[in-house]
């Protein structure tokens, strides 16, 4: 039975989409049955690993129109697949606002999926609304990618304060899977102290691979393709594979 993992940070451009995205890529190519799941009405990890925001996607499974087989589309790499989004997904906002058990709707879209992956990986927007509310509902756990910079912490601490809501109110099983560092760069006093701090305040939950900030990485999406396909020697790569051992190792 597959876990579903969502990728939360309230905060845009932090690289929840490129983690989840390359995360699945070297999971994948380790053997390990994976599917995408992009949640966010952009539509940016759809795009990025090839796919189009055009037709049946994540919105047509939740509101019953297809079988949640029905919206999987195959993606460059084996055993890799995406729900894309679309952009119907953008006036879910308002049509769930008013709806009983609003909180529930992707649980139940997603719940039929799980005898047939190993990973479920759900990449929510960058808000703590309705949206987000679902992803963190239907998960099993919740890896937040953390960019090393002054308001990392702040964003942080919220973040967790909206889990600790959920987890007491509509999903007991929620748990914290991870934090990741990303876009690091070495050369700079703030992003050593940012990475000191939470080691401190978080320990274990803590990945101990630190993705770097890597041009390539920002290439990668708009060639269609994972970062395991476009440059595997870059030091993004090689960090995302070592993560994915990492993530491996934890069960």
């Amino acid at each position: 039975m597959g876990k579903i993992t969502a990728f939360a940070n309230q905060k845009g451009g932090v690289g929840k989409t490129t983690t989840a995205a390359n995360l699945g890529a070297y999971l994948a190519q380790n053997g390990k049955r994976v599917l995408l799941v992009d949640f966010d009405p952009q539509g940016n990890l759809t795009s990025s690993v090839g796919c189009s925001t055009d037709g049946t996607g994540i919105y047509e499974v939740m509101s019953g129109e297809v079988e949640p087989k029905q919206a999987l589309r195959k993606t460059a790499v084996d055993q890799m697949y995406v729900i894309p989004s679309s952009v119907n997904l953008s006036g879910a906002n308002i049509e769930l606002a008013n709806e009983e058990n609003r909180e529930q709707y992707l649980r139940e879209a997603l719940d039929p999926l799980r005898a047939h992956f190993d990973y479920l990986f759900v990449d929510c927007p960058p808000s703590l609304g309705i949206l987000t509310l679902n992803g963190l509902v239907a998960a099993d756990n919740v890896i937040v990618p953390l960019q090393c910079e002054y308001f990392a912490m702040e964003g942080l601490t919220q973040l967790l304060e909206s889990i600790g809501a959920v987890q007491k109110s509509y999903n007991k099983r929620l748990a914290v899977f991870g934090i990741v560092f990303t876009m690091y760069d070495g050369r700079t006093r703030l992003a050593q102290e940012v990475v000191e701090q939470v080691l401190g305040y978080f320990g274990d939950k803590v990945f101990r691979t630190i993705i770097p900030r890597n041009v390539r990485l920002s290439e990668a999406p708009s060639h269609g393709v994972p970062i395991s396909l476009y440059d595997r020697e870059c030091s993004g790569a090689r960090a995302y594979e070592q993560l994915a051992r990492e993530v491996m190792a934890r069960g």
